[in-house]
Formats: structure tokens, C-alpha cells, sequence
């Protein structure tokens, strides 16, 4: 995958190794990333923008939340653009950091009656727009977002996670 740099770093939790992660990241954010390029005009620089991905836990992630967020509660991804991004504009060297929490990815996948993996894939392509700028703040918003998500999706060969749901 020559569109991304994806730096791994896991911090806390019971997550598969680092290898493990670094493979699945390379799959489904290449995916994520071609899919843009080719559908959504996205540009990227010539040379790949680095990407991290921290894998954590819920007290972790709990506390960036209240830090960054005001939410002092634990959530299943968070996402930290570098530089603020619109959908569409060229990133720079650096794309930003997402942050998922084990617990809470485990919970949920679980409740959706999805497999863990299938969840984690669903949550970094989610996590991996929020850094090109889209967002799910109002119903035209969430329905572009959730709408990438569910074809980029589909491309790894994945339902839609939002079948029978009003946009978010």
C-alpha cells in the first residue's frame, strides 16, 4: 500500500499482536483509501501520509474523551486529524491519529452479534474518514459518511452496518 504510512501502537488491552493489526490496518485502509481516490476524486500527496492507529483500552480512551471530548465516558473509536481537513482536500505528510478501545469493540460487536473483526474493519474505516474531514453532525453529513462507510465496506465484503437505521 503505497497511499499510507500506518504506524501501530498498542497500548493497553488484550488486542491480537502488533503484526496481526498492522495486516488487517493495511487491508482495509488501503481499501479505504483506494476507494477514495477512485470514487471520491480524493487526492493524496506524492509521498504516503502518515497514519497512526493506538489500540487501548476503555480507561484510556474514557480519559481522552473527557480530556478532548468533555465525555468522561469510555467510546468505541476516536479520531485526531493532524490538519483540518474538508472531504476532497489534499492531506498533508501527516493524517492524524485514530483510537480504538478494546472493551468497548468487544461489547459492541457482541450486541450487533457481529464478529469482533467485522466490527474492528467497520470502526477504522469509520475512524479513517473522520481524518478526511467527514463527520456525521447532522442527517446530510451522517448520510454521506455512513454511506462511504457502507460501500467501502462492501468492497471487503461486509454488510452494511447500518441496515434499518436512521442515519446518526
Amino acid at each position: 500500500m503505497t497511499e499510507l504510512d500506518i504506524q501501530i501502537s498498542v497500548e493497553e488491552g488484550d488486542w491480537p499482536s502488533e503484526e496481526q493489526l498492522q495486516s488487517l490496518a493495511e487491508r482495509v485502509l488501503g481499501e479505504a483509501a483506494a476507494y477514495l481516490k477512485k470514487h471520491e476524486k480524493q487526492p493524496f500527496p506524492k509521498m504516503a501520509p502518515e497514519l497512526s492507529l493506538v489500540f487501548t483500552d476503555d480507561a484510556s480512551i474514557r480519559e481522552i474523551n473527557a480530556e478532548w471530548r468533555s465525555q468522561d465516558k469510555a467510546t468505541n473509536v476516536l479520531s485526531f486529524p493532524a490538519f483540518p481537513l474538508v472531504p476532497g482536500g489534499k492531506p498533508g505528510p501527516m493524517l492524524g491519529d485514530i483510537i480504538i478501545a478494546r472493551e468497548t469493540v468487544e461489547r459492541e460487536a457482541i450486541d450487533l452479534e457481529k464478529s469482533f473483526d467485522d466490527h474492528l474493519t467497520h470502526l477504522m474505516v469509520h475512524g479513517f474518514l473522520h481524518l478526511f474531514g467527514y463527520d456525521h453532525m447532522n442527517n446530510s453529513e451522517a448520510e454521506r459518511m455512513e454511506g462511504l462507510e457502507t460501500r467501502i465496506l462492501a468492497k471487503l465484503g461486509l454488510s452494511d452496518p447500518y441496515a434499518g437505521q436512521d442515519p446518526i
